[in-house]
């Protein structure tokens, strides 16, 4: 027979832990006043200063997804809420789809990227809006991924078209 381990509830303690600070950005979704909006510009912030290619952006989004819809599905849990404000990795990865449609990482592109990504966030074109009826963590961030691929596109025609 099994004894009982104390190490079961650190475990738990620390897998809610590493969740809490994923899906909330390492804080930024505690922020009161627009929290969504700040985890957006936090993630333009990252790419400014990083200053890499915006395909990297794609790539970047595609390894923080997996990780986005544990940790804010883990949160939905914890919090006792289907899709908690304070969680705001989902802003992060569609700010990065966005992006991922530039020409170039600049200062324009960043700028027209977060204005685009937050609108298409906000607004929710369908089916964005009934992604969010997904269970846990898929419907907490599959919504804002919907509004980070039609941000893409929109930053993609601005190529097209050389307008950035």
């Amino acid at each position: 027979m099994k004894k009982p381990s104390a190490v079961r509830p650190i475990r738990m303690q620390n897998r809610r832990l590493a969740a809490r600070i994923i899906a909330t950005w390492f804080g930024f979704g505690y922020w009161p006043w627009g929290p969504g909006t700040l985890g957006s510009a936090a993630a333009i912030l990252i790419a400014v200063l990083a200053a890499v290619s915006p395909m990297w952006w794609a790539a970047a989004a595609a390894v923080l997804l997996p990780l986005g819809i544990w940790a804010s599905g883990v949160e939905a849990d914890s919090s006792g809420r289907p899709d908690p404000g304070h969680v705001v990795v989902d802003e992060v990865v569609g700010q990065w789809i966005t992006l991922a449609g530039a020409s170039v990482v600049s200062w324009k592109s960043c700028l027209l990227a977060f204005v685009v990504f937050r609108l298409f966030d906000i607004l929710k074109p369908p089916p964005a809006r009934q992604l969010e009826a997904l269970h846990g963590g898929l419907g907490i961030m599959a919504d804002d991924v919907m509004a980070g691929l039609y941000g893409a596109a929109v930053m993609f025609l601005t190529r097209s078209l050389n307008l950035l």
